[in-house]
């Protein structure tokens, strides 16, 4: 006999720690529980619909149940669900690394799997620390990258995405990183335009790099948006000037397009926008079209080459995963590339971003208490201020991002807050329609919550 709905509260509230939860509220919630999805909607378990506007974290791009996929996954079941990729193999996750490397910069040229954004930033950064060894060039041991950075939970992803709401009680065990100030100028850089922020934020990189960039391994950035600090944009020209910091100081450029990746920003990779020919890209999140969990490092053949060495010198990179390669995810993110040519997902993403742009113009922007609008593509963040000629913040007591998201969710819609900002990532197949109800539930919960 199938579990009630009470019962599954009740062991979920038992059993379940939830990740990036403060667990005390939790508790004291009746939350939804999800037990199946259709197109771009979760269905829970009292069969109430609510549109995916996050993306199930930012990670869905065709919907749930997209046949094409759900295809792709039965037909590798009936083949092999995994096998290993040590001293081993397999099929579709070689075809897949060959799609990846077609679809990306041609500044890198292999691939290695892993499974979490987290881990591809990991082996990321172990792979230019041992590449500079092999060089004799063991003083680059430090690591450059923005402010506020946010490039996973793992010990050497905190080190250089630190955020010390997220990581403080883990910062006496960190090395971390060298911090460049983003161009942020509604936060970081308050009383600054645009333009001026952008050349501060170059000055400050040059100067960060100046002091030791003889002793750096790289630098790591989010492209264009730093997701998990609140949405925070990039105008154009940052990128191309960090990359060429990176090449004047003759050190590595990292690209974290975990969450940036496969279509989000209006483009494949948002590093496409500007040309930009990162030494080593971090995939996940959109790989498999939010299917299962995969995530990918692609690196340069020039970093790649420098492991090359006969067995008894012992310079392959030893990093590795049980379900490095995995089949079934594999196999899924084979039909999702697929998918993105059949469809026409860039393109459509595009036009969605043009309609999306308008829509919070006019129902978001009026509001008496959203201070900005942060966009790229599909990616929102909407900042949520007490007073918006001061920008100054609600405080973090009052739970305004919090109860926005829980008024919208009474309304039939899912979004996410990164403190009082307001996050919308919808997946990249939502309709125009759905796009007017994501917005309008949201304005419409602000509205109610902040008045």
């Amino acid at each position: 006999m199938a579990a009630t709905t009470k019962q599954l509260i009740d062991w979920d509230h038992r059993y379940i720690w939830h990740p990036f939860t403060q667990m005390e509220d939790w508790l004291r919630s009746d939350p939804v529980i999800i037990e199946r999805g259709e197109a771009n909607y979760l269905i829970d378990t009292e069969g109430n619909r609510y549109l995916d506007g996050v993306s199930s974290l930012w990670c869905n791009v065709h919907g749930h149940r997209k046949p094409e996929l759900d295809q792709a996954l039965r037909e590798q079941s009936e083949k092999v669900a995994h096998s290993t990729m040590l001293g081993l193999g397999n099929v579709p996750a070689t075809h897949l690394a060959k799609r990846l490397i077609d679809l990306a910069p041609d500044s890198v040229n292999r691939v290695f799997y892993s499974d979490a954004g987290a881990t591809a930033v990991e082996i990321a950064l172990k792979v230019a620390l041992q590449y500079w060894s092999l060089r004799g060039e063991e003083q680059r041991t430090r690591f450059v990258s923005l402010t506020e950075a946010y490039h996973g939970d793992t010990l050497g992803a905190v080190g250089v995405g630190y955020s010390d709401a997220f990581h403080r009680f883990y910062r006496p065990v960190l090395r971390p990183s060298r911090q460049i100030r983003p161009p942020h100028y509604y936060r970081w850089l308050q009383g600054q335009s645009a333009e001026e922020a952008l050349q501060s934020s170059i000055a400050h990189a040059e100067d960060v790099l100046e002091a030791c960039g003889g002793v750096t391994a790289a630098i790591i950035v989010e492209p264009l948006m730093q997701g998990a600090a609140g949405m925070w944009a990039q105008p154009p020209g940052f990128l191309p000037a960090i990359q060429e910091l990176a090449r004047h100081h003759g050190t590595l450029l990292i690209c974290d397009e975990v969450a940036t990746g496969f279509g989000r920003t209006g483009e494949m990779f948002a590093v496409d926008h500007e040309g930009i020919r990162p030494d080593m890209m971090c995939l996940g999140k959109g790989i498999t079209g939010g299917y299962l969990p995969l995530a990918a490092t692609l690196i340069s053949e020039r970093i790649f080459e420098r492991f090359l060495a006969p067995y008894d010198k012992f310079q392959a990179f030893f990093h590795g995963h049980t379900y490095t390669g995995n089949q079934l995810a594999a196999a899924v993110a084979v039909a999702n590339l697929e998918l993105f040519e059949s469809e026409r997902i860039v393109s459509r993403v595009q036009s969605r971003t043009e309609r999306l742009r308008d829509l919070l113009a006019q129902h978001v922007e009026p509001l008496e208490h959203v201070g900005d609008i942060r966009q790229r593509g599909v990616m929102v963040g909407i900042e949520l201020v007490r007073d918006r000629e001061q920008r100054a913040p609600y405080d973090p007591a009052e739970r305004m991002g919090a109860r926005v998201i829980e008024e919208a969710r009474r309304h039939g819609v899912i979004i996410r807050p990164l403190g009082n900002v307001i996050i919308l990532m919808p997946p990249l197949s939502i309709s125009e329609s759905e796009l007017d109800q994501l917005v309008r539930v949201t304005a419409a919960a602000i509205d109610k919550e902040t008045f």
